[in-house]
């Protein structure tokens, strides 16, 4: 079975993050939420309390094939600020396994160099932050192991995106067809 960590850090966008913990768990993929905090309990961008599956200090990261990053502020921002987390984003784009971010989040690969080259997408506005990356404006962008999406409203895209790189497209398809989804 594969894994995935979506990483919790204050002011998470809520729906980015819970929406692809749902898609990928009813896909059969096992979704670890980490809060980047000492407390489980994580507050969203909008007041929302979401109790994480863990802590970042508890998350076995040699046994994840993804590392997912929501967007949201100051989410993103404290994401970033997290340098455990920030080194093992970067040895996963160096061991090329999977990274993933969505909305202002990919702004956090573009920083650390791992869009060069690579096409990309991110929330309005941050396209300046996606450095030596080939904007487009789909909404999810997936390019070698690097999976980037716009926002909120692609939540379900990019959830589904993660699916079809673990678990094929037709698997990808029979959900979307599930969730009455396009």
């Amino acid at each position: 079975m594969n894994k995935i960590a979506i990483f919790l850090a204050a002011g998470f966008e809520e729906i980015e993050a819970l929406t692809v913990v749902d898609i990928c768990r009813r896909a059969g993929i096992s979704v670890t939420m980490a809060s980047v905090t000492a407390d489980v309990v994580v507050e969203g961008s909008h007041g929302i309390k979401v109790t994480a599956d863990c802590t970042l200090e508890e998350v076995d990261f040699d046994s994840m094939d993804m590392l997912v990053l929501p967007g949201g502020m100051p989410g993103t921002t404290n994401l970033e600020a997290c340098d455990k987390l920030m080194e093992q984003v970067n040895a996963f784009d160096q061991a090329g396994k999977y990274v993933a971010a969505i909305c202002a989040a990919p702004s956090v690969l573009g920083h650390r160099g791992i869009l060069e080259g690579r096409k990309a997408c991110c929330y309005p506005g941050f396209e300046d932050q996606l450095k030596g990356a080939e904007v487009v404006y789909d909404a999810v962008a997936v390019s070698e192991h690097v999976i980037t999406s716009r926002g909120m409203g692609c939540a379900i895209s990019f959830g589904l995106a993660i699916t079809a790189v673990f678990c094929g497209d037709e698997k990808a398809k029979e959900l979307s067809k599930g969730i009455i989804y396009e």
